[in-house]
């Protein structure tokens, strides 16, 4: 299938309250273009360099979410234009973010990564830690970012019940945040195990591959 139809098949899919993330890493600006011009705001990138690439050939009203391991040094790259930061995984990376969007006189959204998959190779912030940096941004410690909501990943298996029981696990987490202050976004599902996450509480998928097609991994 096209681009196109691929699109509109998961746009199909999908309720009007979740928003989907087009994950265009190592895809060209083409193609991303393409997707634009179907009505696609929202876009996903995992690498620094290759997000900076990209900006400044793409319409300016995309809003950019950076999904990848961030590491801090590189904070500074992305912070006059980043939307939405999905991947914050410790307290060294979001006193960053929260400096580098003060530069700007911004404030940067983000997510908090959350460590739910049994794999090791998975980045996160343990439960506790979510909890204990939420309270912190509460107390007003990080005035340039705003919190607003979960990102999680799932392990990579077949066994859907390990996929939704994980998934569940960070919708209890972000149910027990959001009463202390409103959280907009549990990002999680990504194009093999979206369905699972919206069923399991979704506001935000993360979809790739299956809108553009296999990425190639050699980049």
């Amino acid at each position: 299938m096209s681009i196109q139809e691929n699109y509109n098949d998961i746009k199909k899919q999908l309720p009007s309250d979740v928003q989907l993330v087009a994950v265009s890493k190592t895809h060209p600006v083409s193609a991303i273009q393409e997707v634009y011009d179907l009505g696609q705001r929202v876009f996903g990138e995992n690498k620094v360099q290759e997000l900076a690439e990209k900006y400044p050939l793409l319409p300016k009203d995309i809003q950019w979410h950076l999904i990848g391991h961030l590491q801090t040094n590189k904070v500074k790259y992305i912070a006059e234009f980043i939307d939405t930061i999905q991947s914050a995984d410790s307290e060294k990376l979001i006193m960053e973010i929260n400096k580098e969007a003060g530069k700007h006189n911004r404030t940067i959204n983000v997510l908090l990564q959350v460590k739910i998959a049994e794999e090791e190779t998975k980045f996160g912030l343990e439960i506790e830690e979510a909890k204990n940096l939420y309270r912190k941004y509460l107390n007003g410690e990080f005035p340039n970012i705003v919190i607003t909501g979960l990102m999680g990943m799932a392990t990579f298996t077949e066994d859907r019940d390990q996929i939704k029981k994980e998934f569940l696990i960070l919708k209890r987490l972000f149910d027990e945040l959001n009463q202390l202050q409103p959280l907009q976004t549990l990002s999680m599902g990504m194009s093999d195990d979206f369905p699972i996450a919206i069923e399991c509480g979704a506001t935000s998928i993360r979809v790739g591959s299956a809108i553009f097609g296999r990425r190639d991994y050699s980049k």
